[in-house]
């Protein structure tokens, strides 16, 4: 993941130049997939994730309840019983704790967002 910072909650972003701007750098290149911290608060965490089309993120969890949501191309996440589709558009919830991969369809961006119950970090 590249640079995080805290925010406050009027930041306004520009999703498709930081989109842009990711796909330049050397994670990206070398990796397939790269991503930038846009929000980071008590409660909440905000990340714009791109990868490059076949590119994979291994079987992994989050310990806190995770929003995954296609803003362009086409993801997949394997879950422990089922496969979850995500074209543009598509928002899927995970349950805190719930094993799974990403892998990208086609090149594509997603927010992750994170979320904390109050006074856990």
């Amino acid at each position: 993941m590249t640079e995080q910072k805290t925010t406050t909650h009027e930041n306004i972003f520009d999703l498709p130049a930081i989109d842009l701007e990711l796909r330049t750098s050397d994670a990206y290149v070398r990796e397939g997939h790269t991503a930038r911290t846009l929000v980071r608060e008590d409660d909440v965490r905000l990340v714009l994730v791109v990868m490059k089309a076949g590119a994979r993120i291994a079987e992994h969890r989050a310990n806190e309840t995770a929003l995954v949501h296609t803003l362009t191309g086409h993801v997949r996440l394997r879950l422990p019983e089922k496969t979850a589709d995500l074209p543009a558009g598509r928002l899927l919830v995970l349950e805190s704790g719930m094993q799974h991969d990403v892998e990208a369809i086609v090149d594509s961006a997603f927010l992750l967002t994170l979320g904390w119950r109050a006074g856990k970090q």
